[in-house]
């Protein structure tokens, strides 16, 4: 316990979550979770056997790999104060730091004016989301493919956030053999108005991105900045932490992703819906007119036969499961999940608790991660009693004078009542 209220309320945050660590796991053969508290000025030959130095952190140990995380790490702050608690994922980031051998390596394709991982651009930049890749133990680089033969080996996903041009026929073949020849993972965002050159690459995996923007009838589905509100999620492992949480996702411009009807008959690909608009909305094919409304068979909207019903589809996932011979099993193949919008990701945009969400599942799905671990930090509530100086000169004269005076006029009460 020390004098300062930050420090010791710092103290009880972490304490409990470090509990609640030993408890998930104390059932676990192994990954158990062991908590040790150490006062490193009255026990220093402990502290320097374990590499401890300072007071005030956290240190995650698993055989000799080490992570320090300052106690400042656990809270985000804003103008000094802290405003959330985001313990879960600092703590679940260390672990994974030293108990895995592996990091995941993302590239982020470069060269057609996509978005950018270093960018610090509120409406462009993905240097947010980058941070939020880094603090759970993934790797991030951005790649031109014009200047590779090849996907890079170390490649676990690539990541193709918001092309402003085509893709060349050799970089979709690149890509194509990487999914096909060596199970690869494909995030792509792909937001209306540009062409990508991706569609033969799309439609060997079974999905199509519509050349439509999608609008919305129903005002109640759009904020006041104009963004979609996304809220209806079909049952997937990138989804369900947002349906658990009743999180929606925001969008800016997007377009109708979907599975493709015309798709190749394969038994092995396993093509899913996971999100979608709310049913009042339309794919607009002449968006670039000043005043886009709905016209049927040309427009595009929602199909009662195809799931979801009525609604038209922004995310979509598509892996291939191929049964080996002889075997009780299934082999994993490529993944692919489509967007139909990139800004939900933008620096902007990604401090929604729903899209942050989306963002990390949708990657820690690719790379086969859990994606349980992606928890949104706590914010921290504050409440503050703002009081005129009369208001307060009230108060005193309440707490001084008149409650006081009611507890006496109660026991003269209670004495006389007894008396009687």
């Amino acid at each position: 316990n020390t004098n300062d209220p930050d420090a010791n309320q710092a103290y009880r945050d972490i304490r409990g979550l470090l509990r609640e660590y030993t408890t998930a796991t104390a059932s676990k053969n192994e990954g158990k979770v062991l908590v040790e508290e150490l006062d490193v000025y009255r026990n220093q030959l402990r502290a320097e056997t374990l590499g401890i130095t300072n007071a005030n952190l956290v240190v995650a140990i698993c055989n000799d790999r080490t992570t320090i995380i300052p106690w400042g790490d656990f809270y985000e702050t804003r103008e000094r104060v802290a405003v959330a608690f985001k313990g879960e994922q600092v703590v679940t980031s260390a672990i994974l730091s030293v108990s895995s051998p592996d990091r995941p390596k993302i590239y982020f394709l470069a060269g057609h004016g996509e978005m950018r991982p270093s960018d610090v651009n509120a409406a462009r930049g993905l240097s947010v989301f980058t941070d939020e890749l880094r603090l759970r133990n993934l790797q991030v680089e951005a790649i031109d493919l014009t200047m590779q033969k090849e996907v890079p080996e170390d490649a676990d996903l690539v990541v193709i956030a918001a092309p402003q041009g085509r893709f060349d026929p050799f970089e979709v073949e690149l890509l194509r053999r990487y999914l096909t020849d060596r199970a690869g993972r494909i995030v792509a965002m792909l937001p209306p108005a540009n062409p990508h050159g991706l569609d033969d690459l799309l439609y060997d995996w079974g999905l199509v991105a519509d050349d439509v923007l999608v609008l919305e009838k129903d005002a109640a589905n759009v904020t006041e900045a104009g963004e979609l509100r996304i809220n209806a999620f079909l049952p997937h492992p990138i989804t369900r932490s947002l349906i658990d949480n009743q999180f929606a996702a925001y969008f800016g411009l997007t377009r109708v992703v979907r599975p493709d009807p015309g798709r190749p008959l394969d038994n092995a690909l396993r093509v899913e819906v996971l999100g979608a608009t709310s049913e009042t909305a339309w794919g607009e094919r002449d968006y670039r007119a000043t005043n886009a409304v709905y016209n049927p068979g040309i427009d595009l909207t929602g199909l009662a036969g195809f799931e979801p019903r009525n609604r038209l589809g922004v995310i979509v996932a598509s892996e291939r499961v191929t049964p080996p011979k002889d075997l009780p099993f299934s082999v994993r193949g490529g993944r692919l999940v489509l967007f139909g919008n990139a800004d939900f990701a933008a620096n902007a945009r990604i401090v929604a608790p729903g899209n942050l969400t989306l963002a990390l599942n949708a990657i820690e799905w690719c790379v086969d991660r859990d994606v349980q671990i992606n928890t949104v930090p706590r914010p921290i509530e504050r409440y503050q009693i703002n009081l005129s100086k009369a208001d307060l000169s009230k108060l005193r004269i309440s707490l001084l004078v008149i409650l006081p005076g009611l507890a006496a006029l109660f026991g003269i009460v209670v004495y006389w009542t007894r008396r009687s």
